[in-house]
């Protein structure tokens, strides 16, 4: 990882820094059993490569845990030179999973289960609460008891079930319903596109702030430097210092954002989570608001 101007340059799920994870919490008794992956990311907005997937992939089978890979922002790649690729193509290609039996388990192979939602995307129906969980590569016995399982809970409710199977299944070229659809998710698209580039222009002017771009997803995280008398006053209210910032930002501006306590962040850094999902007309204005109140907080505190 290098730090310039700013900005920092990373290297994605470093596999040496999975292993120093894994061989921590082995070392503390706890039996490792699976491995989320969401990408795009939460809350980074990152896009992983292709090597990335592949890493994680081996990584897997290597230690015979159960990937669960979150990928419900496939269609929000913000980064022309990025692409989304699904973990169960990259598994499939490395002959890790079976290519036309899910069911099958491959000797050495991956566990692999796969999500997705109607709640992100461009799609956005978060109120509907539909979504499907797919399994690959595991023994038929366990696919029985998750399917006994999820049959135990409530279903979906019925608007969230149909939006579900529009979204697996939308209009096709030819359908009547057609250009009124690509207008809608291409539209949809360049204008979450658009907030994105203008959240990277903001947090880049941020002093004492470090953001990776936006290349995905719906989030930033950037790091912020905050400083020593913020942190005491932050102590003596018994907060985390990127708490007690992002309440001063929450009761200055009205705009709400994540502290980045909240996602497991390094010891003595400090982020925050914010996302591009405010109306376009209304971001020139949000983030005039965050550099200002930024500033006057940096200005308070030095």
């Amino acid at each position: 990882m290098s730090h310039k101007n700013h900005h920092y340059t990373f290297q994605i799920l470093q596999i040496n820094e999975l292993e120093r994870s894994y061989a921590a919490a082995r070392a503390k008794g706890v039996e490792v059993r699976a491995m989320v992956v969401i990408n795009p990311g939460n809350p980074t907005g990152n896009v992983l490569t292709r090597g990335n997937i592949e890493d994680v992939v081996r990584f897997c089978a290597r230690k015979g845990i159960v990937l669960i890979a979150d990928e419900v922002y496939q269609a929000n790649i913000w980064n022309s030179n990025k692409e989304f690729t699904s973990f169960k193509r990259v598994a499939v290609e490395m002959n890790l999973l079976d290519p036309k039996k899910s069911e099958t388990v491959v000797p050495g192979g991956l566990q692999l289960a796969s999500m997705h939602s109607t709640s992100k995307g461009f799609v956005g129906e978060c109120g509907r609460r539909g979504g499907y969980l797919e399994v690959c590569g595991f023994d038929a016995g366990v696919r029985g008891e998750l399917y006994k399982l999820a049959s135990l809970f409530l279903c979906s409710n019925t608007t969230g079930q149909i939006m579900m199977g529009l979204q697996c299944q939308p209009p096709k070229a030819g359908d009547v319903s057609f250009p009124m659809y690509e207008k809608e998710r291409l539209d949809i698209l360049s204008s979450l596109s658009r907030r994105a580039l203008q959240l990277n222009k903001a947090l880049s002017a941020m002093e004492g702030a470090s953001c990776q771009p936006v290349e995905g997803a719906l989030y930033a995280f950037p790091q912020i430097t905050l400083p020593k008398k913020a942190v005491e006053a932050a102590s003596q209210q018994k907060k985390a210092a990127d708490v007690f910032y992002c309440l001063e930002l929450l009761d200055h501006t009205g705009i709400v954002v994540v502290p980045g306590s909240g996602f497991g962040q390094k010891e003595n850094t400090f982020h925050f989570r914010s996302t591009i999902l405010p109306p376009e007309k209304d971001m020139d204005a949000i983030t005039e608001k965050l550099l200002v109140f930024h500033k006057g907080f940096m200005k308070k505190y030095s």
